[in-house]
């Protein structure tokens, strides 16, 4: 089974890239063992989701014109 280190780098992954079939079956089955990983995932959604609000044209930047 991954750590907390592991799984909180997954996480931080996941917002750049999809992750593979096994590193989400790895994130899950942590979670099943690990609450404060769950918790830290929904906050890391939150906070990218309450950014995203301030700055909603910030991704249309990295796009080609």
């Amino acid at each position: 089974m991954k750590s907390c280190k592991d799984i909180s780098e997954l996480l931080s992954e996941s917002m750049e890239r999809r992750l593979t079939w096994r590193e989400r079956w790895a994130v899950r089955l942590h979670f099943f063992m690990c609450r404060s990983c769950s918790r830290f995932q929904q906050q890391v959604h939150f906070l990218r989701k309450a950014a995203g609000r301030f700055y909603p044209h910030e991704n249309d930047k990295n796009q080609p014109s």
